[in-house]
Parts: structure tokens; sequence; C-alpha cells
């Protein structure tokens, strides 16, 4: 585990949140603010596609001209009440934590969604490059069937693609992922954004989508604190909290998101800059 290192700490936030942490780090980049050169970098979720994006051959500006371009595309998708309640009891399950994510597991392995191998070519539109980087990329997922947390890495043998979408797979809105003979579950599940995965590092840039958590403990500002070194945690300001709109499962939202993300930079980069440097 580096202890001196930096890390890139990218959290969930659906179709939306991968526009916006594109735009937001291609804005920064502009700035002079390349967090794309970090020694690790951690995805959960929308997070574990740009992380893949970022660390591939693909440079920043066509991953972002890639978000401004795209048209809706994808399957439109929404969390709906019954999900956030599901969420909210995962959550809050006493005792064993992972008891409670299994039990969200078997709701969403027993859910009605799209085919697996559907899903998984979209993952495969969203990051052009198969293989695992040779410096450090973490992928985070929730075993379905037993609630465990997992992290994926380069020396994991597990697919690229495979890791990526399973980190994805939004319980009860897309299919859990099979790895191995094993079915796995969105990283989220776990927390937004895993920043306490990032312990090790000498400074932490967190850029997260969302920051919701029942549990103090689970938040992105909270487990960032913990750490005890340089960092700093970015969430959407008002104009991109507009811009993303109340679904963030909804592709098209995605163009605005991006752009959004693009003009926040200039406000924050000097901030990320001193933490960086």
């Amino acid at each position: 585990m580096p202890t001196d290192g930096r890390a890139l700490v990218l959290g969930g936030g659906g179709v939306t949140g991968v526009a916006w942490e594109v735009g937001l780090l291609h804005g920064l980049a502009q700035y002079g603010v390349d967090l794309t050169v970090a020694d690790t970098v951690i995805g959960t979720s929308a997070g574990a596609v740009v992380a893949a994006q970022l660390t591939g051959a693909t440079p920043l500006a066509d991953i972002y001209a890639a978000q401004i371009n795209s048209g809706p595309g994808e399957t439109p998708a929404r969390i709906g009440a019954g999900l956030v309640v599901r969420l909210l009891v995962a959550a809050a399950w006493p005792g064993d934590r992972r008891r409670g994510r299994a039990w969200l597991g078997r709701a969403a392995l027993r859910a009605r969604t799209m085919p697996e191998a559907e899903r998984r070519a979209v993952i495969e539109r969203r990051v052009p490059d198969r293989q695992w980087p040779d410096r450090r990329l973490l992928v985070t997922a929730v075993d379905a069937e037993t609630g465990a947390d997992v992290v994926f890495g380069g020396d994991s043998g597990v697919p690229l693609i495979d890791a990526v979408a399973a980190s994805c797979a939004v319980p009860l809105v897309w299919p859990p992922v099979t790895i191995d003979g094993r079915r796995y579950m969105d990283g989220g599940v776990r927390s937004v954004a895993n920043v306490d995965l990032a312990t090790g590092h000498g400074r932490v840039v967190v850029i997260a989508p969302t920051t919701s958590a029942l549990r103090r403990s689970d938040r992105p500002q909270t487990q960032a604190a913990a750490l005890g070194v340089p960092s700093i945690v970015v969430t959407p300001d008002a104009a991109a909290r507009t811009a993303i709109g109340p679904n963030m499962l909804d592709p098209a939202r995605r163009r605005a998101a991006a752009h959004a993300g693009h003009d926040q930079a200039a406000s924050i980069a000097d901030q990320i800059r001193a933490i960086w440097r």
C-alpha cells in the first residue's frame, strides 16, 4: 500500500455522474491540475467507468468530447422508491452489515432486468480500453449472495470490463454481473465512494457526484477526514445539480452534466491544486 502517493477517488452517481466527473476532470486539466497522474485511482459505480477511462490510452479531451457529442443512446432507467427503501434498510441493518447487503442482493438476483450480456455491452461501449493499466486501479463491487465487499484490481484475474460492469450493477435496476460463477452488484452498496480505500496515501482528492448515506461513517466527507492527510471532497455545485436533474440514470442529461462539470472546475482549481501539488 502506498504511504506517500496521491489517490484519486471517483464516486458513484449514474450516467450523469460519469458525465459530470469527466467534465470536471477535463476542466481541471485545462487549469493545469491534472488528476489523471494519480498513483492510485479508486472507482465506484459511475466512478469505476471514469476510472477505467482515465487510466486507459484515450486522451481526456476525447473522453470529454464523447460525453458532449453523444445522444441519449442508452436505455433510460430510474431509481424508484422501492429501491431507495431497500438501500436504507440494508444500510441500517444491525450487526454484521454484510447481512443487510446480502438481503438486498437476494432481491437483486430475483429482479427482472435487461439480460446481463446486453448490459455488459453497454459498459463495453463506455470503456474503450479493455486492459488493466500498468498503474494501480481499484474497482469496487459487492458479492450479491454474501454481501461481502470486493475490490478488483489488475492482479485479480478479472477482466476490466467485468469488474466495471459489476461495480455499475445497481441492484433492481441492472442485473448482477457473473464473474467466475459468482454474482456481483454495485460497489456503491457498500459506500457511495469508498474513500476509506485510499488509506495510506499522502494526498487524496475525492470527486463525488452524490454523498448521501444513512450512516455518517459511509459519507465521503467523513471517510476523507478519517484518512488524516490533506484531502478534498468535490461535489456538484448548484448549477451542476440543476444540470444533472432529479434522475441520475437519465442519459438525456449527459451533455448538460458534462458542461456543468467543466464549468465548475474554474471555481475549485486552486483548492485542488493546493492539495495535489
